[in-house]
């Protein structure tokens, strides 16, 4: 386990410091990338993201991280991890900017509404149950709801169903996680989530 080794990207939209000290306690090593050419030192690599959509492109693409995570995850012994806003990134278009995303993932972010009067807020903040939507990695099976922590007013909608992992119930039920060949997304903070969101990265990170 010792030996794992995890590349997290850095262009300043993530909680790295968080991340690699969950990774740790999980058993395995991250290191921040900071040069996108680095990127293929590892096999497991994590895009975290918190705040705008268009901000976090933009940063990715100025950093020239967009190509080299485009072409990366072509390549299938190698997987990639996007975190809250970083699951976003990996998407085709958001709504936050209305601007591309990287296009890795046949899905859009979508603003979270509600069909009728709620007393449910905008953003989404705190803890939810995700429910697994079928058998997946990032969950190792598990047949229970798990509790995760989540920040966050835009939702990711896949093309396709079959790739969602998990489920969280807000103003409706929403894609929580994503597991599509080598791309995982996770809407939650798994850093922040406890034992359950250390699970969920010893599941990605060893596994």
């Amino acid at each position: 386990m010792s030996g794992s080794k995890v590349g997290i990207v850095d262009v300043g939209i993530g909680n790295i410091a968080s991340i690699r000290n969950m990774i740790s306690k999980c058993g395995a090593h991250a290191d921040v990338v900071n040069e996108p050419s680095n990127l293929y030192s590892y096999k497991k690599i994590i895009l975290p993201g918190v705040g705008n959509f268009k901000t976090a492109i933009t940063k990715l693409r100025d950093r020239g991280f967009d190509a080299e995570l485009i072409n990366i995850a072509q390549d299938r012994n190698i997987q990639i991890l996007g975190i809250c806003l970083g699951m976003q990134l990996l998407c085709r278009f958001s709504e936050e900017g209305n601007v591309a995303g990287l296009g890795i993932v046949s899905a859009d972010v979508k603003k979270i509404s509600f069909k009728q009067p709620s007393s449910e807020k905008i953003p989404h903040m705190g803890w939810n149950a995700v429910t697994p939507a079928k058998k997946s990695k990032l969950f190792d099976n598990s047949q229970v709801d798990e509790r995760f922590y989540f920040v966050h007013s835009f939702k990711v909608v896949p093309d396709d169903v079959n790739i969602i992992a998990g489920t969280t119930e807000y103003g409706g039920k929403f894609c929580a996680a994503f597991e599509c060949q080598n791309i995982f997304g996770v809407q939650f903070h798994p850093e922040k989530s406890h034992n359950f969101g250390k699970n969920i990265l010893k599941n990605f990170s060893i596994l």
